[in-house]
C-alpha cells in the first residue's frame, strides 16, 4: 500500500481538542462547536468564518492540501508522511509549538479619547485596530471603564496545548 510522501495531495480528516477535550476545530460533519467560542454569537454549523473557533471555519468534510506545504502545523505534516490510506495518529502539540504560549505583553490599556468616538466596545468583542502605518492588529476587549479600554492581542488559543486526531483518508 502506498504511503503519504511530501508532494503527494492527501485528504485526510482531523479534530483538534483542547486538553480539557473541548473541540476547537474538526473536518468531520458531526462534531460540535465549544459553546463558549462562536456558538453563542449564533453561527451556524459550516458557515463560520473565524478559524480556530471549532464551527471550523472551513467547510466541514475532509480536507485536500498538499503534503509539506504546511497548510496545518509542520508536526501534522510530518506525522502523515509514511501513513497510509485509512490509518489514524493521535498528534499532541505544545502550546509553544502550536498558538504560542500567552504573552501578558500583548495585553494593553488605550485610553478611550484614542478611538474612533463611535466605538462602543464591551468585553468579549474580537475587533481589528490599525496603527498609523494600516498596520492591522486582531485583538479582544477584556475590560472598559469610562476612560479605557483593555485588549488582548494574543491568539484565542495561545497558552493551550492541542491534541489532533488525524485519520489519511487518501493520497492522490
Amino acid at each position: 500500500m502506498a504511503q503519504a510522501e511530501k508532494g503527494n495531495t492527501v485528504t485526510i480528516n482531523f479534530t483538534g481538542t483542547l486538553e480539557d477535550g473541548t473541540v476547537f476545530d474538526s473536518t468531520l460533519e458531526d462534531s460540535e462547536c465549544s459553546e463558549d467560542e462562536c456558538c453563542e454569537d449564533g453561527c451556524e454549523e459550516g458557515e463560520c468564518d473565524d478559524e480556530g473557533c471549532g464551527c471550523g471555519g472551513h467547510e466541514s468534510g475532509p480536507m485536500t492540501f498538499v503534503l509539506g506545504e504546511e497548510i496545518l502545523f509542520p508536526q501534522i505534516d510530518a506525522a502523515i508522511v509514511g501513513m497510509t490510506a485509512g490509518e489514524k495518529k493521535t498528534i499532541k502539540i505544545a502550546a509553544v509549538d502550536a498558538f504560542g504560549e500567552y504573552d501578558k505583553e500583548k495585553v494593553f490599556t488605550v485610553p478611550r479619547s484614542e478611538l474612533p468616538e463611535d466605538l462602543i466596545p464591551e468585553v468579549g468583542d474580537e475587533l481589528s485596530l490599525s496603527n498609523e502605518d494600516d498596520e492591522e492588529l486582531e485583538v479582544v476587549v477584556l475590560e472598559t471603564t469610562e476612560d479605557q479600554v483593555t485588549f488582548d492581542a494574543n491568539h484565542p488559543l495561545a497558552g493551550e496545548d492541542v491534541t489532533f486526531e488525524i485519520e489519511l483518508v487518501s493520497i492522490q
